[in-house]
């Protein structure tokens, strides 16, 4: 599931008890039948835009409230259930683990680099920072004119405002998690 059906389906659920509603009574409000509804609380549903519509305006909310991340105290991502944001079969994968979200500050993803294979990822503009620690493997990062091999027991903190390239030339897959930094 990616991370907007799990803010729907989270959300929904919420919004719907907070306001002691059942699922009939929701969908009698909105027009979704109930099965659709339990479906997207489940999150085995991927609601389009016009029953996404048709449950703000039901429920009386701002889209942004279905959308958002939800108000947790910890979340924790199992990134074997999670689609990649980002794949080149037998060379790289990139998830979204923790997007942009309320204070639009942090990003977290998880990239895996095979073997003898590279990732390119373009600037992000100015004051922007990417830290990178690695899981499994290690990792050679080209950035700014610099050449850095991270390993397990490093983290690399680098400007991110023009190309930059994480490249494996181990002999196992490199897996390394990068939080990215918007400074403004």
């Amino acid at each position: 599931m990616d991370y907007l059906s799990h803010n729907v389906s989270v959300n929904l659920k919420r919004i719907r008890k907070s306001k002691g509603m059942s699922l009939d009574v929701v969908s009698e409000q909105t027009g979704v039948s109930k099965s659709m509804l339990a479906q997207i609380e489940k999150g085995s549903a991927n609601p389009s835009l016009g029953v996404l519509g048709k449950i703000t305006s039901g429920l009386r909310i701002r889209f942004q409230e279905l959308i958002q991340a939800p108000p947790l105290d910890s979340c924790l991502v199992h990134v074997k259930d999670m689609i990649p944001t980002k794949e080149v079969t037998g060379q790289y994968r990139v998830w979204t683990c923790f997007p942009y979200e309320d204070n639009q500050l942090v990003e977290i993803y998880r990239i895996e680099v095979e073997p003898g294979k590279a990732y390119t990822s373009g600037g992000h503009g100015e004051k922007t920072r990417e830290y990178i620690s690695v899981l499994q493997g290690e990792i050679t990062v080209e950035a700014e004119g610099s050449v850095h091999t991270v390993t397990t027991e490093d983290v690399l903190r680098f400007e991110t405002d023009q190309l930059h390239v994480y490249r494996n030339e181990g002999i196992e897959k490199a897996v390394v998690v990068v939080t990215f930094l918007d400074y403004h």
